[in-house]
């Protein structure tokens, strides 16, 4: 894929997620619309909040929307859980103080090795492993 495709196909999917966020804004200012019309005409022999139904079947519609952009990311995707527990760790580091070690940041001074340590690790490796 060239990177002018990938350019494309980036722009398409911000395009998505941004129609998805402006219906999720149009549903919510209409249910309010449709909630006030409700109560503002609501008597006492009405039987049921019609509101509810318009708010229903607009609202499938807004999920089959969510569908189509985000797909179905909380349903076991492993990358979204990865990413969960990624920030998990992250978020429990900083509460506690932890920061992480890197691998150079490790040393053993050679003072700190004892003899019978040595022996023990002489086991690991024969004499033709040595150059």
């Amino acid at each position: 894929m060239t990177e002018e495709e990938i350019y494309r196909k980036a722009k398409k999917k911000v395009k998505a997620k941004k129609d998805f966020y402006a219906h999720l804004g149009s549903y919510c200012v209409g249910v309010l619309f449709f909630f006030t019309i409700n109560y503002m005409t609501y008597s006492e022999h009405d039987d049921v909040w019609w509101f509810l139904f318009p708010s229903l079947g607009w609202g499938m519609g807004l999920a089959s929307h969510y569908f189509s952009v985000f797909g179905m990311s909380f349903f076991g995707n492993e990358d979204w859980e990865e990413k969960q527990m990624e920030k998990e760790v992250r978020k429990l580091e900083r509460q506690h103080g932890y920061q992480p070690i890197e691998d150079d940041d490790i040393t053993v001074p050679d003072d700190e090795l004892e003899l019978k340590e040595f022996k023990k690790l002489r086991k690991e490796w024969d004499d033709q492993d040595l150059v």
